[in-house]
């Protein structure tokens, strides 16, 4: 373990994937990873899997559209540690469909989880790293948000959100020392791609320079080196991991 030795790491959505990769190695790297997620029962089971490994975690039950809710969960981390250094927004969802058959409500609950509780969790969070003048804040969007996608008006409108919330946050906190990123993951092997039929999957792959799908690894390989003093020089910048697939 070496590198964040006492900080303390706030991921969303991590009690499992993408989001749990990211935890993972914060906490591998030294850091106290701090899980978010809706489930009990799965935010139990992620740290208890980090603490069987002898890392450090903790977890939270957490709705990212709930403000209150996300304000006193941010208040108690930094009861407990005096302290917030890392916030990785990677809760989301999908609910995809034609724009023309769309559901009002499936547009809502998109844009609301994946829009604004990235929003509603930077908000509550740098009131803190302001006072501290230190901070790292990463936000996971998708190449979706860069490049669109029939059937996904909503992800895309709120990942190509997530990416202008990115450029305008990094410019707002810059003068504090509070640098703020975001990555554009590709096609990436997790429980929802692998429910996919084997054609699409092929069809997706076909398409990707490197030729195959990314790991949750690579993701999470990559917060920690926005995380680190090796990227002091990086805000404002969105960093596609897509095996070449938007070159």
């Amino acid at each position: 373990m070496k590198g964040f030795e006492d900080k303390i790491a706030v991921v969303t959505g991590s009690a499992r994937g993408i989001g749990f990769a990211i935890a993972e190695a914060f906490a591998q790297n030294g850091a106290t990873a701090v899980i978010l997620d809706l489930n009990q029962e799965d935010v139990n089971n992620a740290v208890q899997k980090i603490d069987d490994a002898g890392l450090r975690a903790i977890g939270f039950v957490a709705d990212v559209t709930d403000s209150d809710s996300i304000n006193n969960i941010f208040k108690e981390i930094h009861h407990k540690f005096e302290k917030i250094d890392i916030l990785v927004n990677n809760a989301g969802i999908t609910k995809d469909g034609l724009i023309m058959k769309m559901k009002e409500s499936d547009w809502d609950a998109v844009i609301n989880v994946n829009l604004k509780g990235t929003f509603n969790c930077t908000q509550k969070v740098i009131r803190y790293m302001l006072k501290q003048k230190f901070g790292v804040i990463i936000n996971i969007t998708s190449i979706i948000g860069i490049m669109g996608n029939a059937g996904q008006a909503n992800y895309a409108a709120s990942k190509g959100g997530i990416i202008a919330l990115t450029k305008s946050s990094a410019k707002e906190f810059s003068s504090r020392n509070i640098r703020v990123n975001a990555i554009a993951p590709g096609f990436i092997q997790t429980d929802m791609t692998a429910k996919l039929p084997k054609e699409v999957i092929d069809k997706y792959t076909a398409a990707i320079p490197l030729s195959c799908m990314g790991l949750p690894k690579d993701i999470a390989n990559l917060c920690i080196f926005l995380a680190s003093d090796e990227a002091n020089y990086i805000t404002g910048q969105t960093i596609q991991v897509d095996g070449g697939l938007l070159i």
